[in-house]
């Protein structure tokens, strides 16, 4: 579990920085915008690592029961979740209605996963993805931070099917990625 509680922790830490614009500038001005940058990659990607490697460690004790709602709705919201993630750096007309596609998307997914699960690993797994994305949300909304750009019908079209083939690929190795078979389909 230390390992999850690390890897989440260094997963975070960079992506909350936009929420402090002074510090995020201050650490601009320090290492310059390429510097800046290659740190949160670097920095996420060893947290992300971390989370991946502790995907099959012991699941805990059981917290609460999985809701059944969840398991029965887990796929149609991914397909959701998964458009939405496609379109999130698409000049696509979905961007623009919803302004921040990513957060909306990880705010589905973590939901749905969290609900889905109950054990002690799922809970704080998903618990912690599920709590950054209002409290990112709520900073964005509120920071007014959102790209303009001149939205594309194509976008949304390769948004759609990205979206659909990555939720259908995931859906039918779930088992093997994961542990568990979400869909008769899967392998």
């Amino acid at each position: 579990m230390s390992v999850l509680v690390v890897g989440l922790a260094l997963f975070f830490l960079p992506h909350l920085l936009p929420m402090f614009p002074g510090r995020r500038a201050a650490l601009v001005a320090r290492w310059d915008e390429r510097g800046y940058r290659g740190g949160f990659s670097l920095v996420s990607a060893v947290g992300l690592v971390l989370i991946v490697v502790d995907a099959y460690a012991d699941r805990g004790p059981q917290l609460f029961a999985p809701l059944a709602a969840a398991r029965v709705l887990a796929p149609w919201a991914m397909l959701l979740a998964f458009i939405l993630f496609a379109s999130s750096h698409a000049p696509s007309h979905m961007r623009a209605a919803v302004k921040h596609p990513m957060l909306l998307g990880l705010l589905i997914w973590s939901a749905v996963h969290l609900a889905a699960n109950g054990d002690l690993r799922g809970t704080v797994l998903f618990g912690a993805f599920f709590a950054y994305s209002i409290v990112d949300l709520v900073s964005v909304l509120h920071r007014g931070a959102a790209a303009s750009f001149a939205p594309r019908g194509r976008a949304d079209l390769i948004s759609m099917a990205a979206g659909v083939v990555a939720a259908l690929l995931v859906m039918i190795f779930h088992r093997l990625l994961f542990g568990t078979a979400v869909v008769p389909f899967g392998v």
